[in-house]
Protein backbone atom coordinates (compact mmCIF):
# COMPACT_ATOMS: atom_id res chain seq x y z
CA UNK A 1 0.00 0.00 0.00
CA UNK A 2 0.99 3.65 -0.21
CA UNK A 3 2.83 5.06 2.80
CA UNK A 4 0.21 7.61 3.77
CA UNK A 5 2.56 9.33 6.22
CA UNK A 6 4.15 10.89 3.13
CA UNK A 7 0.94 12.51 1.87
CA UNK A 8 -0.81 15.76 2.73
CA UNK A 9 -4.14 15.16 0.98
CA UNK A 10 -6.50 12.52 -0.31
CA UNK A 11 -6.13 13.92 -3.81
CA UNK A 12 -2.37 13.38 -3.79
CA UNK A 13 -2.64 9.85 -2.38
CA UNK A 14 -5.34 8.80 -4.86
CA UNK A 15 -3.41 10.36 -7.76
CA UNK A 16 -0.35 8.27 -6.91
CA UNK A 17 -2.48 5.13 -6.51
CA UNK A 18 -3.77 5.52 -10.06
CA UNK A 19 -0.19 5.82 -11.31
CA UNK A 20 1.16 2.95 -9.24
CA UNK A 21 -1.38 0.26 -10.22
CA UNK A 22 -2.56 1.23 -13.74
CA UNK A 23 -3.38 -2.34 -14.79
CA UNK A 24 -5.03 -3.53 -11.57
CA UNK A 25 -8.83 -3.61 -11.45
CA UNK A 26 -10.12 -0.96 -9.06
CA UNK A 27 -13.87 -0.92 -9.72
CA UNK A 28 -16.52 -3.42 -10.74
CA UNK A 29 -20.16 -2.38 -11.08
CA UNK A 30 -22.90 -4.98 -11.48
CA UNK A 31 -26.66 -4.65 -11.93
CA UNK A 32 -28.48 -7.87 -11.02
CA UNK A 33 -26.69 -10.59 -13.01
CA UNK A 34 -25.13 -8.20 -15.53
CA UNK A 35 -21.77 -6.53 -15.12
CA UNK A 36 -22.09 -2.91 -16.23
CA UNK A 37 -18.59 -1.61 -15.69
CA UNK A 38 -15.09 -2.82 -14.91
CA UNK A 39 -12.28 -0.29 -14.60
CA UNK A 40 -8.57 -0.57 -14.00
CA UNK A 41 -6.84 2.20 -12.10
CA UNK A 42 -5.60 3.53 -15.43
CA UNK A 43 -9.09 3.57 -16.91
CA UNK A 44 -10.45 5.21 -13.76
CA UNK A 45 -7.90 8.00 -14.24
CA UNK A 46 -8.93 8.43 -17.88
CA UNK A 47 -12.58 8.79 -16.82
CA UNK A 48 -11.94 11.22 -13.96
CA UNK A 49 -9.46 13.73 -15.37
CA UNK A 50 -11.75 15.12 -18.13
CA UNK A 51 -14.40 15.66 -15.46
CA UNK A 52 -11.87 17.50 -13.31
CA UNK A 53 -10.89 19.62 -16.31
CA UNK A 54 -14.52 20.55 -16.97
CA UNK A 55 -15.04 21.48 -13.31
CA UNK A 56 -12.05 23.80 -13.47
CA UNK A 57 -13.36 25.34 -16.69
CA UNK A 58 -16.54 26.42 -14.87
CA UNK A 59 -14.44 27.95 -12.09
CA UNK A 60 -14.64 25.19 -9.50
CA UNK A 61 -11.79 25.52 -6.96
CA UNK A 62 -10.09 28.09 -9.19
CA UNK A 63 -7.07 29.82 -7.67
CA UNK A 64 -5.46 29.13 -4.34
CA UNK A 65 -6.71 31.89 -2.04
CA UNK A 66 -8.84 31.54 1.07
CA UNK A 67 -11.89 33.00 -0.69
CA UNK A 68 -11.71 30.19 -3.24
CA UNK A 69 -11.51 27.56 -0.52
CA UNK A 70 -14.69 28.88 1.09
CA UNK A 71 -16.76 28.19 -2.02
CA UNK A 72 -15.13 25.17 -3.71
CA UNK A 73 -17.64 22.61 -2.47
CA UNK A 74 -19.37 19.89 -4.49
CA UNK A 75 -22.18 17.63 -3.30
CA UNK A 76 -22.85 14.08 -4.50
CA UNK A 77 -26.28 12.45 -4.21
CA UNK A 78 -26.02 8.99 -5.75
CA UNK A 79 -26.43 5.33 -5.01
CA UNK A 80 -23.28 3.18 -4.99
CA UNK A 81 -21.71 3.15 -8.42
CA UNK A 82 -18.53 3.95 -10.30
CA UNK A 83 -19.63 7.51 -11.10
CA UNK A 84 -19.71 8.29 -7.36
CA UNK A 85 -16.03 7.49 -6.89
CA UNK A 86 -14.99 9.04 -10.21
CA UNK A 87 -16.75 12.27 -9.25
CA UNK A 88 -15.25 12.30 -5.76
CA UNK A 89 -11.74 11.87 -7.13
CA UNK A 90 -12.26 14.69 -9.65
CA UNK A 91 -13.38 16.96 -6.79
CA UNK A 92 -10.31 16.13 -4.70
CA UNK A 93 -8.04 16.50 -7.74
CA UNK A 94 -9.34 20.05 -8.16
CA UNK A 95 -8.66 20.77 -4.50
CA UNK A 96 -12.38 20.95 -3.76
CA UNK A 97 -14.41 19.96 -0.74
CA UNK A 98 -16.71 16.94 -1.01
CA UNK A 99 -20.23 17.04 0.46
CA UNK A 100 -21.55 13.44 0.40
CA UNK A 101 -25.31 13.41 0.99
CA UNK A 102 -27.57 10.49 1.80
CA UNK A 103 -29.64 9.68 -1.29
CA UNK A 104 -32.45 8.40 0.96
CA UNK A 105 -33.20 11.86 2.36
CA UNK A 106 -36.23 13.76 1.11
CA UNK A 107 -35.85 16.44 -1.60
CA UNK A 108 -36.56 19.10 1.03
CA UNK A 109 -33.77 17.74 3.23
CA UNK A 110 -31.40 17.65 0.25
CA UNK A 111 -32.14 21.29 -0.56
CA UNK A 112 -31.62 22.36 3.04
CA UNK A 113 -28.24 20.61 3.29
CA UNK A 114 -27.12 21.94 -0.07
CA UNK A 115 -27.88 25.44 1.17
CA UNK A 116 -26.18 24.87 4.52
CA UNK A 117 -23.03 23.42 2.93
CA UNK A 118 -22.89 26.20 0.29
CA UNK A 119 -22.17 23.60 -2.40
CA UNK A 120 -21.45 25.22 -5.77
CA UNK A 121 -21.69 21.95 -7.70
CA UNK A 122 -24.24 19.15 -7.39
CA UNK A 123 -23.71 15.72 -8.95
CA UNK A 124 -26.91 13.71 -8.77
CA UNK A 125 -28.75 10.73 -10.24
CA UNK A 126 -31.55 11.56 -12.65
CA UNK A 127 -34.44 10.13 -10.59
CA UNK A 128 -33.24 12.01 -7.51
CA UNK A 129 -32.84 15.22 -9.51
CA UNK A 130 -36.41 14.93 -10.79
CA UNK A 131 -37.67 14.71 -7.21
CA UNK A 132 -35.61 17.75 -6.19
CA UNK A 133 -36.94 19.84 -9.07
CA UNK A 134 -40.49 19.14 -7.93
CA UNK A 135 -39.85 20.22 -4.33
CA UNK A 136 -41.32 23.49 -3.11
CA UNK A 137 -37.90 24.93 -2.28
CA UNK A 138 -36.31 24.10 -5.64
CA UNK A 139 -36.22 27.75 -6.87
CA UNK A 140 -33.82 28.50 -4.02
CA UNK A 141 -31.34 25.78 -5.05
CA UNK A 142 -27.89 27.06 -4.14
CA UNK A 143 -25.78 25.01 -6.57
CA UNK A 144 -24.56 26.86 -9.67
CA UNK A 145 -23.64 23.76 -11.69
CA UNK A 146 -25.72 20.57 -11.63
CA UNK A 147 -24.54 17.37 -13.30
CA UNK A 148 -27.14 14.63 -13.77
CA UNK A 149 -26.17 11.00 -14.37
CA UNK A 150 -27.99 8.51 -16.59
CA UNK A 151 -30.67 10.92 -17.80
CA UNK A 152 -32.86 9.44 -20.59
CA UNK A 153 -32.45 10.95 -24.07
CA UNK A 154 -34.54 14.08 -24.46
CA UNK A 155 -35.28 14.34 -20.73
CA UNK A 156 -35.99 17.81 -19.33
CA UNK A 157 -33.11 18.60 -16.96
CA UNK A 158 -34.28 21.96 -15.57
CA UNK A 159 -31.00 23.69 -16.34
CA UNK A 160 -28.76 20.79 -15.36
CA UNK A 161 -26.11 19.24 -17.58
CA UNK A 162 -25.48 15.61 -18.41
CA UNK A 163 -22.63 14.11 -16.37
CA UNK A 164 -21.61 11.89 -19.27
CA UNK A 165 -21.16 14.91 -21.57
CA UNK A 166 -19.51 17.22 -19.05
CA UNK A 167 -15.91 16.84 -20.16
CA UNK A 168 -13.15 19.40 -20.38
CA UNK A 169 -10.32 19.72 -22.86
CA UNK A 170 -6.71 19.42 -21.92
CA UNK A 171 -5.06 18.29 -18.73
CA UNK A 172 -6.56 19.65 -15.49
CA UNK A 173 -4.31 21.30 -12.95
CA UNK A 174 -3.79 19.30 -9.77
CA UNK A 175 -4.47 21.55 -6.77
CA UNK A 176 -2.56 20.45 -3.65
CA UNK A 177 -4.11 20.69 -0.21
CA UNK A 178 -2.67 20.38 3.31
CA UNK A 179 -3.53 17.98 6.09
CA UNK A 180 -5.40 20.68 8.03
CA UNK A 181 -7.47 21.75 5.02
CA UNK A 182 -11.13 20.81 4.74
CA UNK A 183 -11.67 17.61 2.76
CA UNK A 184 -15.37 16.99 3.25
CA UNK A 185 -18.50 18.07 5.08
CA UNK A 186 -20.34 15.01 6.37
CA UNK A 187 -23.81 15.39 7.83
CA UNK A 188 -24.61 13.21 10.81
CA UNK A 189 -28.32 14.07 10.99
CA UNK A 190 -31.25 15.54 9.09
CA UNK A 191 -32.32 19.14 8.88
CA UNK A 192 -35.28 19.75 11.18
CA UNK A 193 -32.98 20.74 14.02
CA UNK A 194 -29.48 22.13 13.70
CA UNK A 195 -27.66 20.60 10.69
CA UNK A 196 -24.61 18.78 12.01
CA UNK A 197 -22.05 19.23 9.26
CA UNK A 198 -18.88 17.51 10.43
CA UNK A 199 -15.87 19.20 8.82
CA UNK A 200 -13.33 16.47 8.11
CA UNK A 201 -9.78 17.34 7.11
CA UNK A 202 -7.44 15.50 4.80
CA UNK A 203 -5.37 14.59 7.83
CA UNK A 204 -8.42 13.07 9.54
CA UNK A 205 -8.93 10.66 6.65
CA UNK A 206 -5.28 9.80 6.11
CA UNK A 207 -4.83 8.97 9.80
CA UNK A 208 -8.01 6.88 9.86
CA UNK A 209 -6.93 4.92 6.81
CA UNK A 210 -3.54 4.16 8.33
CA UNK A 211 -5.16 2.98 11.58
CA UNK A 212 -7.66 0.66 9.88
CA UNK A 213 -5.29 -0.88 7.36
CA UNK A 214 -2.80 -1.58 10.15
CA UNK A 215 -5.29 -4.15 11.47
CA UNK A 216 -7.01 -5.20 8.24
CA UNK A 217 -4.74 -4.59 5.25
CA UNK A 218 -5.80 -4.41 1.61
CA UNK A 219 -3.57 -5.27 -1.35
CA UNK A 220 -3.92 -5.84 -5.12
CA UNK A 221 -6.28 -8.75 -5.61
CA UNK A 222 -8.43 -8.00 -2.57
CA UNK A 223 -12.07 -7.33 -3.42
CA UNK A 224 -14.35 -5.31 -1.18
CA UNK A 225 -18.12 -5.64 -1.62
CA UNK A 226 -19.73 -2.23 -1.16
CA UNK A 227 -23.36 -2.41 -0.03
CA UNK A 228 -23.49 0.48 2.45
CA UNK A 229 -24.09 3.91 0.87
CA UNK A 230 -20.77 5.46 -0.14
CA UNK A 231 -21.79 8.67 1.61
CA UNK A 232 -21.72 6.70 4.88
CA UNK A 233 -18.51 7.31 6.84
CA UNK A 234 -17.75 3.59 7.02
CA UNK A 235 -18.07 2.84 3.33
CA UNK A 236 -16.37 6.05 2.24
CA UNK A 237 -13.27 4.91 4.13
CA UNK A 238 -13.38 1.11 3.80
CA UNK A 239 -15.06 1.06 0.38
CA UNK A 240 -13.06 3.81 -1.30
CA UNK A 241 -10.03 5.37 0.39
CA UNK A 242 -8.73 2.15 1.98
CA UNK A 243 -8.91 -0.11 -1.09
CA UNK A 244 -7.71 2.56 -3.52
CA UNK A 245 -4.60 3.49 -1.54
CA UNK A 246 -3.71 -0.21 -1.42
CA UNK A 247 -4.37 -1.22 -5.03
CA UNK A 248 -7.46 -3.31 -4.20
CA UNK A 249 -10.83 -3.47 -6.00
CA UNK A 250 -14.30 -2.29 -4.99
CA UNK A 251 -17.41 -4.14 -6.18
CA UNK A 252 -20.62 -2.08 -6.40
CA UNK A 253 -24.04 -3.65 -6.74
CA UNK A 254 -26.83 -1.51 -8.23
CA UNK A 255 -29.40 -3.71 -6.49
CA UNK A 256 -29.22 -4.96 -2.92
CA UNK A 257 -31.76 -7.75 -3.21
CA UNK A 258 -30.46 -10.61 -1.02
CA UNK A 259 -30.14 -13.12 -3.84
CA UNK A 260 -27.83 -10.82 -5.82
CA UNK A 261 -25.75 -9.97 -2.78
CA UNK A 262 -25.31 -13.70 -2.11
CA UNK A 263 -24.33 -14.35 -5.74
CA UNK A 264 -21.71 -11.60 -5.62
CA UNK A 265 -19.58 -13.45 -3.06
CA UNK A 266 -18.66 -16.48 -5.20
CA UNK A 267 -18.83 -14.53 -8.46
CA UNK A 268 -16.28 -11.90 -7.41
CA UNK A 269 -14.39 -13.80 -4.68
CA UNK A 270 -15.12 -11.15 -2.08
CA UNK A 271 -12.52 -10.60 0.64
CA UNK A 272 -14.17 -7.97 2.88
CA UNK A 273 -17.58 -6.37 3.32
CA UNK A 274 -19.00 -3.81 5.75
CA UNK A 275 -22.60 -3.93 6.87
CA UNK A 276 -24.93 -2.65 9.56
CA UNK A 277 -26.43 -4.88 12.28
CA UNK A 278 -29.83 -5.12 10.59
CA UNK A 279 -28.33 -6.59 7.41
CA UNK A 280 -26.08 -8.92 9.42
CA UNK A 281 -29.08 -10.13 11.42
CA UNK A 282 -31.06 -10.81 8.24
CA UNK A 283 -28.12 -12.73 6.83
CA UNK A 284 -28.02 -14.80 10.02
CA UNK A 285 -31.76 -15.56 9.76
CA UNK A 286 -31.36 -16.70 6.17
CA UNK A 287 -28.47 -19.01 7.02
CA UNK A 288 -30.23 -20.47 10.04
CA UNK A 289 -33.28 -21.22 7.89
CA UNK A 290 -31.15 -23.02 5.31
CA UNK A 291 -29.34 -25.03 7.98
CA UNK A 292 -32.70 -26.01 9.53
CA UNK A 293 -33.82 -27.46 6.19
CA UNK A 294 -30.96 -30.00 6.11
CA UNK A 295 -31.96 -33.66 6.42
CA UNK A 296 -31.61 -34.85 10.04
CA UNK A 297 -28.44 -36.88 9.46
CA UNK A 298 -26.74 -34.04 7.57
CA UNK A 299 -27.85 -31.54 10.19
CA UNK A 300 -26.27 -33.72 12.89
CA UNK A 301 -22.96 -33.85 11.04
CA UNK A 302 -23.07 -30.12 10.27
CA UNK A 303 -23.71 -29.19 13.92
CA UNK A 304 -20.82 -31.40 14.99
CA UNK A 305 -18.46 -29.70 12.53
CA UNK A 306 -19.56 -26.26 13.72
CA UNK A 307 -18.94 -27.27 17.34
CA UNK A 308 -15.53 -28.70 16.41
CA UNK A 309 -14.58 -25.51 14.56
CA UNK A 310 -15.69 -23.43 17.51
CA UNK A 311 -13.56 -25.45 19.91
CA UNK A 312 -10.45 -25.21 17.72
CA UNK A 313 -10.80 -21.47 17.04
CA UNK A 314 -12.04 -20.39 20.46
CA UNK A 315 -9.28 -17.85 20.96
CA UNK A 316 -8.34 -16.87 17.42
CA UNK A 317 -9.66 -17.45 13.88
CA UNK A 318 -8.07 -20.10 11.70
CA UNK A 319 -9.44 -19.44 8.23
CA UNK A 320 -7.67 -22.33 6.56
CA UNK A 321 -9.05 -24.83 9.10
CA UNK A 322 -12.58 -23.41 8.99
CA UNK A 323 -12.64 -23.50 5.20
CA UNK A 324 -11.77 -27.20 5.28
CA UNK A 325 -14.22 -28.15 8.02
CA UNK A 326 -17.15 -26.11 6.68
CA UNK A 327 -16.29 -26.17 3.00
CA UNK A 328 -19.80 -25.69 1.60
CA UNK A 329 -20.53 -22.69 3.81
CA UNK A 330 -17.32 -20.99 2.75
CA UNK A 331 -17.85 -21.86 -0.91
CA UNK A 332 -21.20 -20.07 -0.71
CA UNK A 333 -19.27 -17.01 0.49
CA UNK A 334 -16.77 -17.35 -2.34
CA UNK A 335 -14.03 -19.04 -0.34
CA UNK A 336 -11.99 -15.86 0.08
CA UNK A 337 -13.76 -13.95 2.88
CA UNK A 338 -11.28 -12.83 5.53
CA UNK A 339 -13.63 -10.71 7.64
CA UNK A 340 -16.91 -8.82 7.66
CA UNK A 341 -17.07 -5.44 9.39
CA UNK A 342 -20.14 -4.34 11.33
CA UNK A 343 -20.78 -1.00 12.98
CA UNK A 344 -23.02 2.01 13.13
CA UNK A 345 -25.29 0.47 15.79
CA UNK A 346 -25.37 -2.21 18.47
CA UNK A 347 -24.83 -5.80 17.36
CA UNK A 348 -25.98 -8.69 19.53
CA UNK A 349 -23.06 -10.87 20.75
CA UNK A 350 -25.00 -14.01 19.81
CA UNK A 351 -25.04 -12.91 16.16
CA UNK A 352 -21.29 -12.28 16.18
CA UNK A 353 -20.74 -15.70 17.79
CA UNK A 354 -22.92 -17.39 15.15
CA UNK A 355 -20.71 -16.20 12.29
CA UNK A 356 -17.48 -16.77 14.19
CA UNK A 357 -18.46 -20.40 14.78
CA UNK A 358 -18.84 -20.77 11.00
CA UNK A 359 -15.30 -19.46 10.52
CA UNK A 360 -16.49 -16.09 9.17
CA UNK A 361 -15.10 -13.49 11.59
CA UNK A 362 -17.20 -10.35 12.00
CA UNK A 363 -15.13 -7.46 13.29
CA UNK A 364 -17.43 -5.47 15.55
CA UNK A 365 -16.50 -1.81 15.87
CA UNK A 366 -17.57 1.46 17.44
CA UNK A 367 -17.29 4.87 15.92
CA UNK A 368 -19.11 8.04 15.01
CA UNK A 369 -19.01 10.51 12.17
CA UNK A 370 -17.31 13.12 14.33
CA UNK A 371 -14.39 10.73 14.93
CA UNK A 372 -13.81 9.95 11.25
CA UNK A 373 -15.04 6.39 11.06
CA UNK A 374 -14.00 3.86 13.69
CA UNK A 375 -12.69 4.42 17.21
CA UNK A 376 -12.46 0.80 18.33
CA UNK A 377 -12.47 -2.46 16.40
CA UNK A 378 -12.28 -6.12 17.35
CA UNK A 379 -8.96 -7.59 16.27
CA UNK A 380 -9.85 -11.22 17.23
CA UNK A 381 -6.89 -11.32 19.55
CA UNK A 382 -8.83 -12.81 21.28
CA UNK A 383 -12.37 -12.97 19.91
CA UNK A 384 -14.66 -10.94 22.23
CA UNK A 385 -18.28 -10.74 20.99
CA UNK A 386 -19.32 -8.90 24.17
CA UNK A 387 -17.24 -5.81 23.35
CA UNK A 388 -16.70 -3.38 20.48
CA UNK A 389 -12.97 -4.06 20.49
CA UNK A 390 -9.89 -2.12 21.44
CA UNK A 391 -8.96 1.43 20.41
CA UNK A 392 -7.38 1.58 16.96
CA UNK A 393 -3.76 2.72 16.66
CA UNK A 394 -3.55 6.42 17.47
CA UNK A 395 -6.89 6.49 19.32
CA UNK A 396 -7.16 7.51 22.95
CA UNK A 397 -10.35 6.49 24.75
CA UNK A 398 -11.22 7.44 28.31
CA UNK A 399 -14.30 7.14 30.50
CA UNK A 400 -15.47 10.45 31.95
CA UNK A 401 -16.92 10.52 35.49
CA UNK A 402 -17.18 6.74 35.86
CA UNK A 403 -19.64 5.30 38.38
CA UNK A 404 -18.48 2.71 40.93
CA UNK A 405 -19.06 0.00 38.31
CA UNK A 406 -16.73 1.81 35.88
CA UNK A 407 -19.45 3.00 33.50
CA UNK A 408 -19.27 6.61 32.36
CA UNK A 409 -19.33 8.75 29.24
CA UNK A 410 -16.95 7.75 26.45
CA UNK A 411 -14.52 10.44 25.28
CA UNK A 412 -12.13 10.15 22.32
CA UNK A 413 -8.98 11.99 21.33
CA UNK A 414 -7.14 11.34 18.07
CA UNK A 415 -5.96 12.89 14.83
CA UNK A 416 -9.10 11.51 13.18
CA UNK A 417 -11.53 13.70 15.18
CA UNK A 418 -13.26 16.29 13.01
CA UNK A 419 -12.10 19.89 12.87
CA UNK A 420 -15.48 21.36 13.84
CA UNK A 421 -19.17 21.55 13.02
CA UNK A 422 -19.74 23.75 9.99
CA UNK A 423 -20.77 27.28 11.00
CA UNK A 424 -21.64 26.20 14.54
CA UNK A 425 -18.96 27.16 17.08
CA UNK A 426 -21.37 26.72 19.99
CA UNK A 427 -22.13 23.07 19.21
CA UNK A 428 -18.45 22.48 18.42
CA UNK A 429 -17.45 23.79 21.87
CA UNK A 430 -20.02 21.52 23.51
CA UNK A 431 -18.78 18.46 21.62
CA UNK A 432 -14.99 18.90 21.64
CA UNK A 433 -13.72 19.85 25.10
CA UNK A 434 -9.98 20.34 25.68
CA UNK A 435 -9.27 18.27 22.58
CA UNK A 436 -11.55 15.41 23.65
CA UNK A 437 -14.61 14.42 21.63
CA UNK A 438 -17.48 13.90 24.08
CA UNK A 439 -19.50 11.12 22.47
CA UNK A 440 -22.63 10.97 24.63
CA UNK A 441 -22.30 7.18 24.74
CA UNK A 442 -21.96 5.27 28.02
CA UNK A 443 -19.20 2.70 28.24
CA UNK A 444 -16.59 0.93 30.32
CA UNK A 445 -13.05 -0.20 29.58
CA UNK A 446 -12.36 -3.69 30.88
CA UNK A 447 -9.09 -4.99 32.27
CA UNK A 448 -7.90 -6.12 28.82
CA UNK A 449 -8.47 -2.74 27.17
CA UNK A 450 -11.73 -3.65 25.41
CA UNK A 451 -14.59 -1.16 25.30
CA UNK A 452 -18.08 -2.24 26.34
CA UNK A 453 -21.10 -0.02 25.61
CA UNK A 454 -24.12 0.37 27.90
CA UNK A 455 -26.44 2.98 26.39
CA UNK A 456 -26.55 6.67 25.57
CA UNK A 457 -26.40 9.83 27.61
CA UNK A 458 -27.45 12.12 24.78
CA UNK A 459 -30.90 12.70 23.32
CA UNK A 460 -30.64 10.55 20.21
CA UNK A 461 -31.12 7.02 18.96
CA UNK A 462 -29.24 4.85 16.51
CA UNK A 463 -31.28 2.48 14.38
CA UNK A 464 -30.24 -1.03 13.35
CA UNK A 465 -29.55 0.43 9.90
CA UNK A 466 -26.92 2.66 11.53
CA UNK A 467 -28.96 5.86 11.18
CA UNK A 468 -28.38 8.56 13.79
CA UNK A 469 -31.74 10.10 14.63
CA UNK A 470 -31.87 13.33 16.60
CA UNK A 471 -35.35 14.06 18.03
CA UNK A 472 -35.07 17.76 17.17
CA UNK A 473 -34.98 16.76 13.49
CA UNK A 474 -38.30 14.94 13.81
CA UNK A 475 -40.22 17.86 15.27
CA UNK A 476 -40.82 19.65 11.97
CA UNK A 477 -43.19 16.81 10.99
CA UNK A 478 -45.45 17.79 13.89
CA UNK A 479 -45.42 21.55 13.43
CA UNK A 480 -48.98 22.92 13.48
CA UNK A 481 -50.21 20.06 15.67
CA UNK A 482 -53.23 21.52 17.54
CA UNK A 483 -51.69 21.43 21.02
CA UNK A 484 -50.16 24.10 23.23
CA UNK A 485 -46.61 22.75 22.83
CA UNK A 486 -44.75 19.53 22.17
CA UNK A 487 -41.24 18.09 22.27
CA UNK A 488 -39.71 14.87 20.91
CA UNK A 489 -37.32 12.81 23.03
CA UNK A 490 -35.45 9.54 22.93
CA UNK A 491 -37.14 7.41 25.57
CA UNK A 492 -33.85 6.36 27.15
CA UNK A 493 -32.92 10.03 27.57
CA UNK A 494 -35.91 10.45 29.91
CA UNK A 495 -35.55 7.06 31.56
CA UNK A 496 -31.90 5.96 31.29
CA UNK A 497 -31.31 2.28 30.75
CA UNK A 498 -27.93 0.64 30.45
CA UNK A 499 -28.69 -1.10 27.20
CA UNK A 500 -28.06 -0.53 23.50
CA UNK A 501 -31.32 -2.13 22.35
CA UNK A 502 -34.93 -0.99 22.41
CA UNK A 503 -34.14 2.64 21.53
CA UNK A 504 -37.31 4.53 20.62
CA UNK A 505 -38.55 8.06 19.98
CA UNK A 506 -41.61 9.49 21.71
CA UNK A 507 -43.41 12.84 21.76
CA UNK A 508 -44.40 14.83 24.83
CA UNK A 509 -47.67 16.76 24.38
CA UNK A 510 -48.80 19.72 26.46
CA UNK A 511 -52.48 20.21 25.66
CA UNK A 512 -54.36 23.50 25.79
CA UNK A 513 -56.39 24.24 28.94
CA UNK A 514 -59.53 22.11 28.84
CA UNK A 515 -58.33 20.16 25.79
CA UNK A 516 -58.53 16.36 25.71
CA UNK A 517 -56.64 13.75 23.73
CA UNK A 518 -59.44 13.24 21.22
CA UNK A 519 -59.67 10.64 18.50
CA UNK A 520 -59.17 13.41 15.93
CA UNK A 521 -55.95 14.59 17.61
CA UNK A 522 -54.66 11.04 17.90
CA UNK A 523 -55.48 10.42 14.22
CA UNK A 524 -53.67 13.64 13.24
CA UNK A 525 -50.63 12.58 15.25
CA UNK A 526 -50.63 9.10 13.67
CA UNK A 527 -51.05 10.49 10.14
CA UNK A 528 -48.10 12.84 10.54
CA UNK A 529 -46.06 10.00 11.96
CA UNK A 530 -46.80 7.77 8.95
CA UNK A 531 -45.44 10.43 6.61
CA UNK A 532 -42.02 10.05 8.22
CA UNK A 533 -39.55 7.46 7.00
CA UNK A 534 -40.09 4.29 9.04
CA UNK A 535 -36.85 4.63 11.00
CA UNK A 536 -37.75 8.20 12.04
CA UNK A 537 -41.19 7.43 13.45
CA UNK A 538 -42.14 7.97 17.08
CA UNK A 539 -43.39 4.96 19.01
CA UNK A 540 -45.88 6.78 21.24
CA UNK A 541 -46.81 9.88 23.19
CA UNK A 542 -46.89 11.19 26.76
CA UNK A 543 -49.29 13.84 28.11
CA UNK A 544 -47.59 16.48 30.29
CA UNK A 545 -49.62 18.80 32.48
CA UNK A 546 -47.10 21.60 33.11
CA UNK A 547 -45.82 24.35 30.82
CA UNK A 548 -42.47 23.57 29.27
CA UNK A 549 -39.50 25.39 30.87
CA UNK A 550 -38.05 27.92 28.44
CA UNK A 551 -35.09 30.26 28.08
CA UNK A 552 -35.36 34.06 27.83
CA UNK A 553 -35.44 33.61 24.05
CA UNK A 554 -38.33 31.10 24.48
CA UNK A 555 -36.32 28.02 23.49
CA UNK A 556 -37.37 24.85 25.30
CA UNK A 557 -34.94 23.84 28.04
CA UNK A 558 -34.83 20.24 26.86
CA UNK A 559 -32.52 18.95 29.57
CA UNK A 560 -34.63 20.50 32.33
CA UNK A 561 -37.87 19.21 30.81
CA UNK A 562 -36.36 15.73 30.41
CA UNK A 563 -35.31 15.69 34.06
CA UNK A 564 -38.78 16.75 35.22
CA UNK A 565 -40.53 14.11 33.12
CA UNK A 566 -38.08 11.40 34.16
CA UNK A 567 -38.71 12.17 37.82
CA UNK A 568 -42.51 12.36 37.68
CA UNK A 569 -43.44 9.76 35.07
CA UNK A 570 -42.32 6.25 34.17
CA UNK A 571 -41.81 4.68 30.78
CA UNK A 572 -45.14 2.94 31.28
CA UNK A 573 -46.75 6.37 30.78
CA UNK A 574 -45.97 6.24 27.04
CA UNK A 575 -49.15 5.55 25.04
CA UNK A 576 -48.33 3.52 21.88
CA UNK A 577 -49.38 4.95 18.51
Amino acid sequence: MLDLKNYDSLGAALRDALERWPDEVCLIEADRDREKCRLTYGQFKEAALPLAAALQEVGFAAGDGSASLSTSRAAIIMTNQSKWLISAYAIFYCGGVLVPLDYKLTPEEHLALLAHSKARVLIVEYHLWRAITQAEGFPQLSAETVLVTEAPPGAELAGARRWEEFRGSGMPQFIPRGRKDMASIVYSSGTGGRPKGCVMTHGNYLEQCMALTALYPFWPGVRYLSILPTNHAIDFMVGFIGPFTCGAAVVHLRTLRPEYVREAFPRYKITYMSLVPLVLKNLEKGLRARFAELPPHKKLVFDALVAFNRALTRRRPNLALSRRLLRQVHQAFGGEVRALFVGGAFTEPATLQFFYDLGIPVANGYGLTEAGTAVTLNDFNPFRPDTVGKPLPGMEVRIVNPAPDGIGEVAVRSKTVMSHYLDDPEMTAETIVDGWLITGDLGRMDATGHLQLFGRKKNMIVTQEGKNIYPEDIETAFEGLPVKEFCVFAAHYLWPERTMVGEQLMIVLRLEAGQEMSQALRADLAARNRRLLNYKRISGYVLWELDFPRTASLKIKRAVLAEQIGQQLTRASVVPL
